[in-house]
């Protein structure tokens, strides 16, 4: 297994569709755990997040992976060479020397994501049975920059859409701060508000497109490239999905996975 940022083994393997489970997290709602263990080690029924998820892609023929590790990293890639990929080619993004978020960690994986194809990412502490083929399917069809699903499930955050499913912006209903495209716009515009899903499918400009660096999550670019890019939501309420952010959330898992 590859434990640097280099691509030899993706690119000398499949050309299909590649994927990103953002691991690297310091897990900190996860606590006592977490102060051991890295939280994509969490078990679930007795198997950990991160296999939960490999095995999730594995599902829709996506066996080539990409990692990301910084809190306990050598537990994650030990874990990983020991169960040899749990079946999968798992490709390690080492961010040991600075945690990067989503955003960031994104961009640092690039050489080993973009193949030309549209490609997916997860968040390893989001357990789901999301179709991938469909999501992939609505992404092909309707050519967005980045598709990603959402459902009506309760949170404290959402991304706002139009009618037409386009990302507009985004809200924080605990704090009631509100930002993105649609604050520009026309104000009495309908919107809907969604929960994210972190289950995202992203055309391979999306990289040449980021005009952050760094560190920074995900929503920065989402709503920044929103004023000029097609994003969608992709609507798979119904489905199962448990976010294992909190130890007591890992109950609620065990009863749906």
């Amino acid at each position: 297994m590859n434990h640097e940022l280099m691509n030899k083994d993706l690119n000398s393997n499949s050309p299909g569709t590649r994927a990103m489970i953002f691991s690297a997290g310091l897990g900190t709602r996860f606590k006592p755990w977490t102060e051991k263990h890295p939280k994509a080690l969490a078990l679930v029924n007795g198997k950990s997040l991160l296999q939960r998820n490999i095995e999730y892609l594995q599902q829709y023929g996506i066996t080539d992976v990409v990692v990301n590790v910084h809190h306990f990293a050598d537990q994650v890639i030990q874990a990983v060479e020991r169960n040899k990929g749990w079946g999968s080619n798992v490709v390690i993004s080492d961010e040991r020397d600075e945690v990067l978020e989503t955003g960031g960690g994104l961009m640092k994986a690039r050489p080993l994501l973009n193949n030309g194809l549209p490609f997916l990412t997860l968040n390893v502490d989001i357990l789901t049975d999301l179709n991938l083929h469909k999501l992939m399917q609505f992404h092909l069809q309707e050519k967005p920059l980045i598709s990603f699903g959402v459902t009506d499930r309760k949170t404290s955050r959402y991304f706002l859409f139009d009618e037409d499913h386009k990302l507009q912006g985004w809200r924080n209903v605990q704090t009631g701060e509100e930002k993105g495209p649609f604050l520009q716009m026309d104000a009495r515009a309908v919107l809907t508000q969604k929960a994210y899903s972190c289950v995202v499918v992203f055309q391979p400009t999306f990289f040449d497109l980021v005009t952050q660096r760094g560190k920074f999550s995900l929503t920065e670019p989402y709503l920044e490239l929103a004023k000029e890019h097609t994003i969608l939501g992709y609507d798979h309420t119904g489905d199962r999905l448990v976010d294992v952010g909190k130890p007591e959330s890992v109950l609620t898992a065990e009863k749906l996975f």
